[in-house]
């Protein structure tokens, strides 16, 4: 028996697909590069993303023993002509910029790229050219991708590694992460799905010294057939200054850790698939599942609204046993596109999972408070390290099972004690703080304060009855019978997403109306999720798993395995 479950967790931290059908596969060096020169290529191009280790360049030189090594970093402008053409974009903020909208062949040497293109044209023996943006010069005889997940790339700026062509090693994190989200992911990615579907090999180097390959009919084939069935994405969990204790128990995570404050469990920006062929795992970004098949999967109503973007997000608050996250206010989708080039803004809700007696979430603000004063407030709080949230804040009880609604604009956040599952629309990055409790990060730095943005998008309208009328618990049941329970929570008809809570002993039939749906198993131990015409294997979830059925699935069953079960779906309107 567990503080927060009564029973053994049963979280899958670690969701792998198998993949059906037979693919060459290969793990660790001498069985990749043994591989590799078995084809014989005369000019071998290995395309990398930002952030592949070095050691894949090494191993490769080393084994391969090519006549001639052209790495395609040396075709881009120097780091301080880089930062200089990034500048507009990279903004002076700590951690957000403007989203690039161009290519990467801004960044490079146009006379360079020609000069390589003119080696490997000429020489006569074997070539080896290596990097990101490489397959710009030749795809070669042989075309090789090699990247790593998000989370991974994230995790390697904390130890020290710089962004691309840089070297800013010892730079704030938050400075590195906003160069990649902005900029550098956004330019690989087009790299990357040029020449995807002539990739002939995929390398996995989430793992520096376990590399996976698979060739690359097998991971466009894992990706193809996971784009019509059901499937969870792998999580990942990170501490935070005002982190909780409920995931290390319900998750099954490290009991020694002090905290886990996030964790990101249906957000295919930040997270990653695993596939197994055969023996081998190999783990790639889940964004390329969104962009290689967006049509299956996000259904051709969001594409077309969204494009190759996966526009929901599931992700997990915990403060159980922690503290207030900060007081925050999201940018309105006016404001976001016009300072930082985003199509649409962070609508949210927090879904609570469970809380203490004195959870709660702050919502909204007081009746008849004055805005110029308290954004004074707010500022003046910055210097003094005090401010006086009850005379300006709505703070409401939190339960198990309330939905909280918070469109754009609206002043929010969780209180301690309180575990949520937001769900939300997907930009990242834009959370504006207001006032963060005084205390420092993890890091020893006070938390970036954005008072400056976060005055000119307050809805000052959002009070007490407005709140309360619109935004707490905004329930509607739509059927109750001994089938089952289905009552419609929100989002506000302000926010584009909307959810559906179910609880049910029985099985009930879904249809996806050609609209991507996510799910998470609220409440219940189990539950597996079937094909009406057998078009894919039984998909079993556990207790708090967020799970995806894509738009090409069409009618569905959710069934418990075990007891009563509730679940909430999402989709866009």
């Amino acid at each position: 028996m567990g503080k927060y479950i009564n029973r053994q967790s049963n979280y899958d931290r670690f969701p792998t697909n198998d993949v059906s059908k037979e693919f060459n596969a290969f793990f660790g060096y001498e069985e990749i590069v043994k591989e590799i020169k078995q084809n014989n290529a005369r000019v071998i191009c290995v395309e990398t993303y930002p952030g592949v280790d070095d050691d894949l360049l090494n191993k490769l030189v080393e084994r391969l023993k090519p006549d001639k090594t052209i790495l395609s970093i040396d075709m881009f402008f120097d780091t301080n002509t880089l930062t200089e053409k990034m500048a507009d974009n990279l903004t002076d903020d700590r951690v957000r910029g403007k989203m690039y909208y161009g290519t990467v062949s801004e960044y490079i040497d146009q006379e360079k790229l020609s000069k390589f293109k003119n080696e490997v044209e000429h020489f006569n023996g074997s070539i080896l050219i290596y990097g990101f943006a490489s397959s710009l010069i030749t795809k070669g005889d042989l075309l090789v991708y090699a990247e790593l997940t998000r989370w991974e790339i994230q995790l390697r700026y904390r130890k020290g590694m710089p962004n691309y062509k840089c070297d800013n090693y010892d730079e704030d994190v938050l400075r590195k992460y906003k160069r990649g989200f902005f900029i550098e992911w956004r330019i690989a990615d087009k790299v990357k799905f040029n020449v995807f579907d002539d990739i002939d090999y995929y390398i996995d180097t989430t793992i520096v010294d376990e590399p996976r390959m698979v060739v690359g009919e097998g991971i466009r084939y894992a990706l193809n057939e996971l784009s019509k069935r059901p499937f969870r994405l792998v999580p990942y969990f990170d501490p935070g200054v005002w982190g909780g204790q409920w995931m290390k128990e319900v998750c099954n995570l490290d009991p020694n850790e002090k905290n886990y404050a996030w964790s990101f469990d249906g957000v295919p920006e930040e997270n990653s698939l695993r596939f197994r062929f055969n023996e081998v795992v190999v783990e790639t970004p889940a964004m390329n599942l969104v962009q290689y098949r967006p049509h299956n999967l996000l259904g051709e109503k969001v594409y077309g609204r969204f494009g190759a973007e996966f526009p929901i997000r599931f992700d997990f608050l915990d403060t159980m046993d922690g503290q207030n996250l900060s007081l925050q206010v999201h940018p309105t989708t006016k404001y976001i596109h016009d300072k930082f080039g985003m199509p649409y803004t962070q609508d949210e809700s927090y879904y609570i999972l469970d809380a203490k007696e004195d959870g709660g979430v702050f919502l909204g603000l007081k009746e008849g408070v004055n805005p110029r004063e308290f954004i004074d407030a707010l500022k003046q709080a910055q210097k003094t390290n005090k401010f006086d949230h009850e005379k300006y804040i709505n703070r409401f009880h939190a339960k198990k099972h309330d939905h909280f609604l918070i469109p754009a604009g609206t002043i929010h956040c969780s209180s301690y004690n309180t575990m949520v599952l937001e769900i939300s629309a997907t930009p990242y990055i834009f959370t504006f703080k207001l006032w963060d409790w005084d205390r420092l990060g993890l890091d020893g730095r006070p938390r970036p304060i954005h008072i400056e943005d976060g005055e000119k998008v307050i809805d000052y309208s959002r009070t007490t009855n407005w709140v309360k009328d619109n935004l707490v618990n905004h329930f509607e049941t739509l059927r109750d019978d001994e089938e089952y329970k289905e009552v419609k929570t929100g989002l506000h008809d302000l926010e584009f997403i909307e959810t559906h809570v179910y609880t049910s002993k029985n099985k009930v039939k879904h249809k996806t109306n050609d609209t991507v749906n996510v799910f998470n198993l609220v409440d219940g131990n189990s539950a597996v999720v079937e094909s009406i015409n057998n078009e894919f294997d039984p998909f079993v979830v556990h207790y708090a798993e967020t799970f995806i059925i894509p738009a090409s699935v069409g009618e569905y069953i959710i069934k418990p395995i075990d007891g009563e079960i509730k679940y909430i779906k999402a989709y866009v309107r």
